[in-house]
């Protein structure tokens, strides 16, 4: 190991503490109250006398402080015109330009810092890292850990601020496109923000988290299809939560006030279908011992989620598509017919266009409902989604049964995200009920509360040799084959070892020197 990986090792300890702040940023709804949680918890862990944020403003050229930990803990409210600062000046303009982290022992002693600022603070500036809050598009803003409190700040210091910095960019990039974020501002970013808070109020709805840009392309496609009665056809895997996508829709839309009907099209037969859809009229079969309204009916002015719709019969695709065409049905055993106006959502797991080559799916009505396609992609193409929803079940979960909320351990983490998740969010939810129930009152939740099924996939079986032993000692020996498979695929390379592992790269060399592999 080279002097650089030496210095910048983390302890179990370092990587629990980087858990706790992430998880802050991921579980605290409130924006606000979500930085105040995160800069105290930075001041904390890394021992210094205080933590600042500045975001970056590309059209005025400019930093501004969002919040300072000084600023709150005073409780001053200072005029924001006072903290705004040109983008070339300074420790950030030197980070902005050359998208690196900084650490200045000696503040007195670099040119880099801007005299007139550091002046003004009451706070004087002695040492600091400063580190980029990246975002895939851009740098949106700096990170500052002000006056190391003992010793000097350590290029493991930076390390671990580097890496926090990355979730935290995160969250407020989607705060800035979905969120409450406070208004610091001139009047126009105001009247965006506005905006934005009520784009995040309209999903607020349980389920809807996510930091992946293939989500948050979703959520801009649902934000411009809620506000009209556009048919939708939702796709995507089992457990992915078409149903609550259309309920969001729904829910937040202009016809929130109106009936939300939902009928799986493949748990019923034809002729049950038909009467549930389009309701009967007394005598129509046996048993119709009285006139029954179909769903279509009782929605009237809302919306009918058709859920698995690639399920539904033949004949029964074309009595829908009357629906669709002139918004009228009969129901079963009427000569009348019924006039409606519904919004149609449909929901599928099949490729409806293979089953329209194969004769499954009526052509017409695959255009009549795909005027709209969402498509939700499945949780093994998000995997940094997993992490912020393992938080939010647990949370859920701890308040559901009265139990304290458990941490998950960094190996709990990198397992659970290097999963596929076949059953998508609706197995994660699973898993962490079933975890947290198994760690009883425990405050963290280990691999060994995990299920197996965690510790193996189709694609790679269990070739570790022996189960016997514990399950910590047989997660060792699973994860030091991973470990040594991976970087002799990689052929050495530990940056491409990781990504093939789904952890950080200095996750990867923890797990090296842990299990003295030699590659």
């Amino acid at each position: 190991m080279d002097t650089f990986e030496k210095e910048t090792s983390f302890t179990r300890q370092d990587l629990q503490l980087l858990y706790e702040v992430s998880t802050s940023i991921h579980a605290i709804k409130d924006f606000d109250e979500m930085l105040r949680v995160v800069l105290h918890k930075i001041k904390e862990v890394f021992r210094i006398d205080g933590a600042s944020l500045a975001l970056h403003e590309p059209d005025q050229k400019l930093f501004y402080f969002l919040r300072t930990i000084e600023m709150q803990q005073a409780g001053q409210h200072e005029d924001i015109e006072k903290m705004h600062f040109p983008d070339h000046l300074g420790v950030a303009g030197w980070v902005l330009q050359h998208n690196q982290p900084v650490l200045i022992p000696d503040t007195s002693k670099d040119e880099r810092v801007f005299r007139e600022f550091n002046s003004d603070q009451e706070l004087p500036t002695r040492s600091m890292i400063c580190v980029p809050l990246p975002t895939p598009k851009a740098i949106i803003g700096v990170l500052y850990a002000i006056n190391k409190l003992e010793g000097s700040f350590t290029a493991k210091d930076s390390r671990l601020l580097e890496i926090l910095s990355v979730t935290l960019a995160m969250a407020i990039e989607n705060a800035r496109n979905y969120g409450t974020l406070e208004q610091y501002a001139t009047s126009l970013e105001e009247q965006n923000r506005r905006l934005m808070s009520e784009v995040q109020e309209r999903f607020k709805v349980h389920g809807l988290i996510a930091s992946s840009d293939a989500m948050r392309k979703l959520f801009g496609l649902m934000d411009k299809v809620i506000d009209v009665n556009t048919t939708i056809l939702i796709q995507g895997e089992t457990g992915t939560g078409k149903e609550l996508i259309a309920k969001v829709i729904h829910y937040n839309g202009p016809l929130k006030e109106k009936p939300f009907v939902a009928e799986n099209c493949g748990a019923l037969s034809e002729n049950l279908l038909e009467s549930e859809l389009f309701g009967h009229v007394k005598g129509a079969f046996t048993g119709a011992v009285t006139d029954k309204k179909g769903l279509f009916e009782m929605a009237d002015g809302g919306t009918v989620l058709l859920d698995e719709i690639g399920e539904m019969p033949l004949s029964m695709q074309v009595k829908l598509l009357r629906v669709l065409q002139e918004g009228q049905f009969r129901p079963v055993g009427a000569s009348h017919y019924v006039k409606v106006k519904v919004r149609i959502i449909a929901c599928t797991n099949r490729d409806l266009e293979t089953e329209m080559a194969k004769g499954n799916f009526r052509e017409d009505l695959f255009y009549r409902v795909n005027v709209f396609p969402l498509t939700i992609p499945p949780l093994r193409e998000r995997k940094e989604d997993i992490p912020l929803l393992a938080a939010h079940f647990l949370k859920e979960f701890a308040n559901k049964f009265k139990r304290p909320l458990p941490r998950l351990t960094p190996t709990a983490l990198e397992l659970i995200t290097a999963y596929d998740w076949p059953g998508n969010v609706r197995e994660l939810q699973n898993e962490m009920e079933r975890a947290l129930t198994l760690a009883a009152e425990n405050a963290e939740i280990s691999e060994q509360h995990l299920s197996a099924k965690i510790f193996e996939t189709e694609d790679q079986p269990y070739q570790g040799g022996s189960r016997e032993g514990t399950l910590q000692e047989v997660v060792e020996r699973i994860e030091k084959q991973m470990v040594s498979e991976a970087l002799e695929k990689a052929a050495g390379n530990r940056s491409h070892a990781a990504t093939l592992l789904g952890i950080t790269r200095q996750g990867l060399l923890n797990k090296i020197k842990r299990y003295e592999i030699d590659k």
